[in-house]
């Protein structure tokens, strides 16, 4: 059990930490072994519809650089739903299951990781990468848009709640419906 002798953490990602303001509903995501699967929780997801280069599945995937994703593509975000945020999984490691149906908030406010160079503000837009990886910029991640262009996307609707905490998680706002 983790103990917090200062300050506890901003938000685990994929915490649903407004419950009574948030959407959430049942998906299928997109199996570990396939392009795409989720390998995190509080990640934004696409539905794969047969287009870049994808199968028509239904299922939900990961942004990655592989295809042309674009703002309008965002479902939702993976949720830490309530069976694994027990005493037995270490809170901000675990990873989504392989297959299966999960949990994904379409609108509401959700923890996530900070990733990229820039800090995160109040009322700032919320951006996501999807070029290659590099340093701080994770394929799929939320960064603060302060210029993002070619590199990735603005999510139009979705605000940061405040600047991220020591560990990089932070809470964003959104309505993707």
């Amino acid at each position: 059990m983790v103990a917090y002798l200062l300050n506890m953490p901003a938000g685990i990602p994929g915490d649903i930490n407004r419950a009574f303001a948030s959407v959430i509903e049942p998906g299928s995501i997109t199996p570990v072994g396939t392009t795409g699967a989720p390998t995190a929780y509080g990640v934004p997801l696409v539905i794969e519809q047969g287009n870049n280069n994808t199968a028509n599945t239904g299922n939900l995937r990961s942004v990655v650089t592989a295809y042309s994703d674009a703002a309008a593509n965002i479902y939702g975000f993976l949720v830490r739903s309530f069976p694994t945020n027990s005493g037995q999984d270490p809170l901000g490691t675990s990873t989504p299951p392989g297959s299966g149906i999960v949990d994904v908030c379409r609108m509401g406010y959700i923890s996530v990781l900070l990733s990229g160079s820039n800090a995160a503000v109040k009322g700032g837009q919320v951006a996501i990468w999807t070029a290659a990886a590099t340093g701080t910029h994770i394929v799929g991640g939320i960064e603060y848009n302060s210029g993002i262009s070619s590199n990735g996307f603005q999510l139009t609707g979705a605000l940061f709640q405040g600047p991220a905490d020591a560990n990089g998680y932070t809470e964003i706002s959104f309505n993707l419906m």
